[in-house]
């Protein structure tokens, strides 16, 4: 079983950066695809950005292209959301995600995340 915590959330301005990490425990989680959704209130979870084992593939959604870098620490069981010139319409819950079973096919279909955390917030004012 792997456990995900998120952390680095917070209120901010829009403009501003912040930098989400997402630790693994439990198991490592070096060979597994990883990713960061978001849900806003009242709104479905959606794919934001992820990563496949080794780092070598990232993705994004094309609202934070530019803006936001997925990377990973294998050595810590770590990953990350560096988020920068943060927008209102970033606001929301931000989830990390693992995904055991291998590194191809479409890293932002949500269904194929078998571990899940407990989200962190992100709010940006204007």
């Amino acid at each position: 079983q792997v456990r995900l915590v998120e952390s680095g959330g917070g209120l901010v301005q829009a403009g501003a950066s912040l930098r989400l990490s997402c630790a693994a425990s439990g198991r490592t989680v070096s060979r597994y695809v990883m990713g960061w959704f978001r849900q806003a209130p009242g709104k479905e979870r959606d794919f934001v950005a992820a990563i496949s084992w080794n780092g070598g593939t990232t993705t994004y959604v094309d609202s934070v292209k530019g803006r936001f870098t997925i990377s990973r620490d294998n050595a810590k069981n770590t990953v990350y959301l560096q988020m920068n010139s943060l927008k209102p319409e970033d606001t929301a819950v931000y989830y990390c995600a693992a995904d055991r079973d291998g590194n191809s096919g479409d890293y932002s279909y949500r269904p194929r995340y078998d571990y899940w955390g407990q989200g962190t917030q992100v709010t940006v004012s204007s």
